[in-house]
């Protein structure tokens, strides 16, 4: 996750809709994102509109990602400022990778809980359904319940 973007380095400062627009998201969100110090765009003009360069781009690139992969803005602020302090990218990727692994057991926890819920859910469809054999039920949506029970049952 290093702070600078290489690659298209040429590119043209741009304005908060087309960058917006770039990444899928809303100028509001930018602009949160500038609020809490993770972006800072330039204001050269008149009018003093935002402006963002390639570092800035780079820079939301690697929030976005962040985001998708569970790390808070806090930690994602703590990355950046690393490299802006660590051009060498060192303790960036060691902090990268703290949180990653911390993140990394969260998952492996969820997917334990969420593998347990499924297992009560699929005990409580089942008891469901024999409740309603019990009582004389035989129709068609009891037959197709079964038949999704079961095979849920075998996918565990």
């Amino acid at each position: 996750m290093s702070g600078n973007g290489g690659g298209k380095s040429s590119r043209a400062k741009m304005a908060i809709s087309e960058l917006a627009q770039e990444f899928g998201i809303t100028p509001r969100t930018i602009r949160y994102y500038e609020e809490v110090g993770l972006l800072s765009p330039h204001r050269e003009t008149p009018t003093s509109q935002r402006l963002y360069d390639e570092r800035d781009r780079a820079r939301l690139k690697l929030i976005l990602r962040g985001k998708r992969f569970g790390y808070s803005l806090a930690e994602l602020k703590d990355i950046l400022e690393l490299y802006e302090v660590d051009p060498t990218q060192r303790q960036q990727i060691m902090r990268t990778l703290e949180y990653g692994l911390r993140h990394i057991r969260e998952i492996d926890e969820r997917i334990e809980e969420l593998r347990e819920i499924r297992g009560e859910m699929l005990e409580f469809a089942a008891s469901f359904l024999r409740i309603l054999e019990e009582q004389g039920e035989d129709g068609e949506f009891i037959k197709r319940a079964r038949e999704m029970v079961e095979m849920m049952e075998k996918g565990s």
